[in-house]
């Protein structure tokens, strides 16, 4: 979808040369008719429309800071969009609509959302915003009714009004674009395949998509998103007690793991030096049994008690 916004190319006055004329030379003029030698009649025409063009002229007058721009709408036709910084006049009959072309920033709150094998996830995020295209943004969607924010029927015109308008928009688009891309992954590796991108692992792959569906649907409203990143990202309540037993049970059994591997390395290398330095002799059963000891001994949860044996049993 091509850009609709032109440059205006209308007249644009110096405002300062705008402002000479306007104090200065109309006053003159309409006291200078005043006062000629004509007919009473024609005398009072000039000075009226001197006098009528000074206070039209009034409307005219605009300042613009970088990062800005006015929509430039003449009795419904939309006549281009000014950019250009600095004071100016301009037709006073022409409509000017402020914009802001400065990137925001917004931050969603986390939306309960399922992820792709239906598990209730909260997730939120951040996203940085700006305007690409003010002729899509001003009539393409329904920006000046929105900004009525007291539905009381008087349109906004302030540019905090419209800007707040396109804000509203962008917050209900990342919405459902959250939800899209939430949708396609699991929470993360421990609900499914390994190999597949989940929530928690995806990292920029996930902000790119996620960046990726907001401009989609952000572009016809002239809107660009500059960054979005994920930042909020959990189990909902009603399943996150159960989610963490599950997880403190698959780090208990990864621990495990170690444990026993790190014993049966111990176990292997106490019987290879007793038995390389001849320390003393074990017959299998023996061998067994040392090992079932020290395999009790290494993966207890507690540490052991020794028992000195400081005779024999036998009489």
């Amino acid at each position: 979808m091509g850009t609709k916004e032109i440059t205006y190319e209308g007249t644009a006055i110096n405002g300062f040369a705008a402002l000479l004329i306007n104090l200065i030379a109309l006053p003159l003029l309409a006291a200078v008719s005043a006062n000629i030698g004509m007919s009473s009649g024609a005398s009072i025409l000039l000075t009226t429309i001197f006098a009528a063009s000074f206070f039209l002229m009034l409307p005219g007058y605009f300042s613009q800071e970088p990062n800005e721009g006015r929509v430039m709408v003449f009795f419904g036709k939309y006549k281009g969009t000014f950019t250009q910084t600095g004071f100016f006049w301009v037709n006073p009959f022409m409509n000017k609509k402020k914009l802001s072309m400065r990137a925001r920033n917004m931050e969603a709150k986390p939306i309960k959302v399922n992820d792709k094998i239906g598990n209730p996830v909260l997730i939120g995020l951040v996203l940085v915003w700006k305007l690409e295209d003010s002729y899509k943004a001003m009539f393409e969607i329904d920006a000046q009714t929105m900004a009525d924010n007291k539905g009381n029927g008087s349109i906004g015109v302030t540019v905090a009004g419209r800007m707040n308008a396109f804000e509203d928009f962008v917050r209900v688009q990342s919405d459902a674009a959250l939800r899209q891309v939430a949708g396609l992954y699991a929470y993360d590796d421990n609900e499914a395949d390994t190999n597949e991108l989940t929530l928690r692992s995806g990292g920029e792959e996930i902000n790119e998509q996620l960046e990726q569906k907001l401009n989609e649907r952000l572009a016809m409203a002239g809107m660009q998103v500059v960054e979005a990143r994920i930042n909020y990202l959990a189990y909902a309540p009603e399943i996150a007690a159960v989610m963490l037993r599950r997880q403190q049970a698959s780090a208990i059994i990864s621990a495990r793991e170690k444990i026993v591997e790190g014993a049966v390395s111990m176990v292997k290398m106490a019987l290879h030096k007793l038995s390389e330095e001849d320390i003393v002799e074990l017959d299998e059963d023996k061998k067994a049994a040392m090992v079932s000891n020290l395999l009790v001994v290494l993966c207890a949860d507690e540490a052991a008690q020794p028992v000195v044996n400081t005779g024999t049993l036998n009489h």
